[in-house]
C-alpha cells in the first residue's frame, strides 16, 4: 500500500498535468487523481496545488517528489541490470531526426544497428521542425546546433560544416567572390532562409554574422540547390554533407573560406525525466562512434 500513488504523483509532477500523466501511465486521468488524493491523505499533507488550468507542486510536495524519483530511478536501473543480462537489447526505439541528415546520415546507420541486433524495432520521424519528445513518445532525437531545451539530456555524435561554393563555370562567367561585400554581387541560390551564416574576419574579432542575400532561386530542398548549383545558376550554403563529394571533384569549388563559421555540433537528445534504457543508450553509443 505504501507503494500506492507513487509512480501517479511523480508523472503529475513532472509532466505539471494529470492528463498527460494518465496518458503516459496508460490508465484514466480519474484513477490518476483518486490514487494521489488517497497519497495526500494517507500522508495526511496537500502536495499538489490544483487549478483549472495548472498544477504544482506545494513545497512539501517538492520534497517528496524528490525523494520518490529517486526511488522510481532505483527501480529502474534494477529493471534495466535485469535486462542487461540478455544477450541480445530487443524492443521498440522511436526516434525523430532532421530531413536530409536523418536519410544520408543517420538511418544507414541505424539499418546497421537493427542488422546487428535483429530483436530491435525502428520507428523514425523525420521533420525539420522541432517535435516535443514528451507529447510524441520519443525516445530520441537528432538536432543540429545549439540547443535551447534544458529539460533535455545531450550527448554529442558528430559536427558538421557549411560550405558557400559554385560551379567553376558560374564563376568563370560571373567571377569569384573575395569578401562577404561582393555577394551582393553574385546570384545566390537560398534554402528556406533569406540569409546566409558567417564569421565576419574583418572586425579585431572574429564575430558570427548572418548575412542577407539575394537571388532568382529559393527552394526548400537542399538537393535541388545543389542541382542548381552544378548547372552554374549561382551560389549556394550547404552543409558538407550534400556537397563534399562534388568540392572533392571539383564539381564545385569552396568560396569565402576565411568566412566560413564553426562547426555546428549533431546531438542525440532525450527526455531528462525518462532513465536512458539499455537499448537507447547502446544505439547512442553506436551513432557517436561511427559519426564521430
Amino acid at each position: 500500500m505504501r507503494w500506492d500513488g507513487i509512480s501517479e504523483f511523480v508523472y503529475v509532477a513532472e509532466y505539471e498535468s494529470f492528463t498527460r500523466a494518465a496518458k503516459e501511465l496508460g490508465i484514466s486521468t480519474a484513477q490518476v487523481s483518486r490514487q494521489i488524493s488517497a497519497l495526500e491523505k494517507r500522508l495526511n499533507i496537500k502536495l499538489l496545488y490544483r487549478t483549472t488550468r495548472k498544477v504544482s507542486l506545494t513545497e512539501e510536495g517538492r520534497v517528496f517528489y524528490q525523494h520518490c524519483r529517486g526511488v522510481l530511478d532505483g527501480l529502474d536501473v534494477a529493471e534495466q541490470a535485469v535486462s542487461n543480462l540478455q544477450s541480445k537489447p530487443q524492443g521498440r526505439i522511436k526516434l525523430t531526426a532532421p530531413v536530409t541528415y536523418g536519410e544520408q546520415q543517420l538511418l544507414p546507420l541505424v539499418n546497421d544497428f537493427m542488422v546487428k541486433y535483429n530483436d530491435i524495432e525502428v520507428t523514425a520521424f523525420l521533420s525539420n521542425q522541432k517535435i516535443d519528445l514528451v507529447d510524441g513518445g520519443y525516445d530520441l532525437a537528432i538536432r543540429i546546433g545549439k540547443l535551447n531545451d534544458s529539460t533535455m539530456m545531450a550527448k554529442k555524435l558528430s559536427h558538421r560544416t557549411n560550405f558557400v561554393c559554385a560551379a567553376p563555370a558560374y564563376l568563370k562567367k560571373h567571377g569569384t567572390p573575395h569578401s562577404l561585400s561582393e555577394l551582393s554581387q553574385h546570384n545566390c541560390l537560398l534554402g528556406t532562409r533569406d540569409y546566409w551564416h558567417f564569421i565576419d574576419s574583418d572586425k579585431d574579432a572574429d564575430k558570427e554574422k548572418n548575412m542577407r542575400v539575394f537571388g532568382t532561386v529559393q527552394y526548400n530542398s537542399g538537393h535541388s540547390l545543389v542541382d542548381a548549383a552544378l548547372k552554374g545558376l549561382g551560389i549556394v550554403q550547404l552543409p558538407d554533407y550534400y556537397v563534399q563529394k562534388y568540392l572533392a571533384s571539383g564539381a564545385l569549388v569552396s568560396l569565402l573560406d576565411n568566412y566560413r563559421e564553426p562547426e555546428e555540433s549533431i546531438w542525440a537528445i532525450y527526455p531528462h525525466n525518462r532513465h536512458l534504457s539499455p537499448k537507447i543508450r547502446l544505439l547512442v553509443d553506436y551513432l557517436a562512434e561511427r559519426l564521430a
